[in-house]
């Protein structure tokens, strides 16, 4: 029953960044001969960033995508089948589960979810172009880059408090922009930033453009007053944005219980999920840390949680 021409697997697992990558290794290496839906940005959040220098294993660093075309890899070898395909509809109201794709229609007896998270981003052109050559969303990635720079961070809640205050352990100095005039964080979270020498302000300011190529790397950032419409150039040598996270999950909304901001909820230590048989891994279920560790260890854990399941079942 592990795939037919009726396209029944055992696992299918959604999304294929380290969490659904390394459920699905789990998953293959237990012989459910999973089928693993890539989704519209295959490799997840790491295709984006360059140099992966905290992944354990990689003595001298490893380039995110080739990161992930390794593992992409390594879940093949072990029998995983691989198919470029978004999931568009999924139905958990009866068992097994209906996954269609922009494709296809797949019956899965168990589902795990890892979809992912997206760094909200500025919505400015060259913030995509230059993301990954002095642009990042992620400081405990990426800080470790900028020793001894002069850094922006474009944010006002606790995610750039957070991200400004761990920055200071390497960069010479980090400016914090923000569009209003007051910052949206908790105030343990102010009084923390405040207090940092290393940390200054620039209020009631809008990024218009980040200044750079990505051979050479970011060398400002222009500002617009949100009242007084002046703009400006304020140098920098990287900016980092801080405007938060959105999980993938849209796809699951009202089936699947989620926090109010769309991060699906599972029960700890496992995976479950409040629908019997599906799981979820991965950033789609962590507003926390959000590392690739992290979230290939959950991957593994969902994938163990699966087979579990599957075979009280049979």
């Amino acid at each position: 029953m592990s795939s037919t021409a009726e396209n029944h697997y055992r696992v299918v697992v959604v999304g294929s960044g380290p969490a659904g990558m390394t459920a699905a290794l789990y998953a293959a290496r237990a012989n459910l001969q999973p089928l693993l839906l890539e989704g519209s940005q295959p490799g997840g959040q790491l295709t984006i960033t360059t140099d992966v220098e905290n992944y354990p294993g990689f003595t001298e660093g490893i380039l995110g995508p080739e990161l992930m075309d390794r593992m992409r890899e390594q879940v093949k070898r072990f029998g995983t089948e691989v198919r470029f395909e978004a999931a568009t509809a999924v139905d958990l109201d009866s068992h097994p589960f209906t996954i269609e794709s922009d494709e296809a229609a797949y019956r899965a007896d168990s589902l795990i979810v890892a979809t992912g998270a997206s760094a909200k981003q500025l919505g400015i052109e060259s913030e995509s172009h230059l993301m990954g050559y002095g642009v990042s969303a992620c400081a405990t990635c990426d800080g470790f880059f900028f020793k001894d720079k002069e850094l922006v961070i474009v944010g006002g809640g606790d995610t750039a408090m957070e991200e400004a205050t761990y920055l200071t352990k390497f960069a010479s100095k980090v400016t914090v922009i923000h569009r209003r005039d007051e910052l949206r964080a908790s105030k343990i979270m102010q009084d923390r930033a405040f207090a940092n020498d290393k940390i200054e302000f620039i209020w009631d300011s809008l990024v218009e453009e980040i200044v750079g190529e990505r051979g050479a790397g970011v060398s400002g950032v222009r500002l617009r007053h949100v009242k007084t419409g002046e703009e400006s150039v304020f140098a920098c040598q990287g900016v980092f944005i801080a405007i938060g996270h959105k999980p993938n999950t849209d796809l699951f909304q009202g089936k699947l219980e989620m926090n109010d901001v769309g991060y699906i909820e599972v029960e700890e230590p496992t995976t479950r999920t409040n629908v019997e048989g599906v799981f979820a891994a991965g950033d789609a279920t962590d507003p926390s840390y959000r590392q690739a560790v992290t979230a290939a260890g959950s991957g593994c854990k969902a994938a163990i949680d699966a087979e579990r399941w599957l075979e009280l079942r049979d």
